[in-house]
């Protein structure tokens, strides 16, 4: 991972307090073995946690390795995003995620975790 990128991320985890710009949960950089322990899950669900640099603006339509354009997600909501036919721009794609944890429908290893409804809700 080029270092900008790593910087970006890791400013990006710092800003939103450790947690997800999507689910609003928290998220890991580096033990996932720890988090597991503090939140009660499996290191296999922890790894769904793993802090990602996501790109609001994806590098294949022009989006760079910049702050501005970096925001920290968990992998499973990277990943889900990603994997649509046509992915949903990042605002629309909060807004559906934080609907689906709403009703216990999203991130099946958050069991542990607690839910997204944590003051001081994450915006773009």
């Amino acid at each position: 991972m080029p270092k900008t990128l790593i910087k970006s991320r890791l400013k990006a985890f710092n800003l939103q307090q450790g947690r997800c710009i999507y689910c609003e949960l928290p998220v890991w950089l580096e033990n996932p073995e720890a988090f597991a322990r503090k939140y009660k899950i499996t290191t296999k669900q922890a790894k769904f946690f793993q802090c990602t640099a996501e790109h609001l603006k994806a590098k294949q339509d022009g989006g760079k390795d910049t702050v501005s354009n970096i925001v920290a997600a968990c992998h499973y909501c990277n990943q889900k995003r990603h994997k649509c036919k046509s992915p949903k721009d990042p605002i629309p794609y909060k807004h559906y995620v934080t609907s689906r944890v709403n009703i216990g429908r999203w991130n099946f290893g958050m069991s542990g975790i607690g839910s997204c409804n944590v003051a001081g809700r994450i915006n773009f």
